[in-house]
């Protein structure tokens, strides 16, 4: 059989988005061994001539331990709404565990002598012509620059009505902001199956597929975790997003050895 070329080969720009799952010990908190194995990835990958750009979760679940909480909030704070009730809101945990997100990358990046800045968004900010225009202007001058943009959604400003959502979307999103060639989505299951693999033996593994196809979306499952907010169904959508701007999407098993320099190798 001849094999499949991975599409990050030929991919000049790529966004890599990477969930809590992968990042967190079980959602206590940051596990330190995955950031540094994830920079010396990237780092290798930008070493190839790739500009790379990474959409990162895992700070609520680094807020929560931070608060003693045994589990993620759900509910969004209004705006200018100051009540108990808004201690339980997203925003609270995300802030303090951006914090130990942000260091930990600097920290790792700048070991492998890579230079890291924090990008975050929200969808009014991606709505609105002018402010698009200055996040993709920042992104692509920091990419110039060689830089490593670690991005994610601004959730302490954030309402229903403007935020963007899971972190798959957010990928996807700044896959068509900067017009990245290759979107790879790093996850803790196996790729993507005909149907839930965990409660079907019969299903089969996907290993190429078009975008946008209505049958993707029927195979896709739920959340597997009660730390991340999406499941292979935000993969799909979000792989589908991407091809907007005729970017292709990988989604891959996050936990497989050196696996972005294998797919930067083809």
């Amino acid at each position: 059989m001849t094999a499949i070329k991975s599409v990050v080969a030929d991919a000049k720009r790529i966004v890599i988005k990477v969930g809590t799952a992968l990042l967190t010990d079980n959602g206590r908190g940051l596990d330190e061994k995955a950031i540094a194995n994830l920079a010396e990835e990237l780092s290798a990958v930008q070493k190839l001539g790739r500009e790379v750009v990474l959409v990162s979760s895992g700070s609520i679940a680094e807020g929560v331990r931070r608060l003693g909480w045994d589990r993620r909030p759900t509910e969004l704070c209004h705006l200018n709404e100051v009540t108990p009730k808004s201690m339980l809101t997203a925003g609270t945990p995300k802030s303090l565990g951006q914090m130990g997100l942000a260091q930990a990358y600097e920290t790792e990046f700048a070991k492998r002598g890579v230079k890291t800045a924090q990008i975050l968004l929200t969808g009014a900010d991606l709505a609105d012509r002018t402010r698009y225009l200055n996040a993709r202007s920042a992104l692509l001058t920091l990419l110039s620059l060689g830089v490593v943009p670690v991005i994610n959604e601004n959730d302490t400003v954030v309402t229903d009505e403007i935020k963007v959502g899971d972190n798959d979307t957010l990928g996807s999103v700044v896959t068509n902001l900067i017009e990245a060639d290759a979107l790879v989505i790093l996850t803790d299951q196996k790729g993507l199956f005909t149907a839930d693999p965990r409660k079907n033996p019969d299903a089969v593994f996907v290993d190429r597929a078009r975008a946008g196809d209505p049958a993707l979306e029927k195979m896709a499952g739920g959340a597997a975790s009660s730390f991340s907010k999406g499941g292979m169904i935000t993969k799909v959508i979000a792989a589908k997003r991407a091809a907007q701007s005729g970017a292709s999407t990988v989604i891959v098993y996050g936990r497989e050895p050196r696996v972005l320099q294998r797919l930067a190798a083809g």
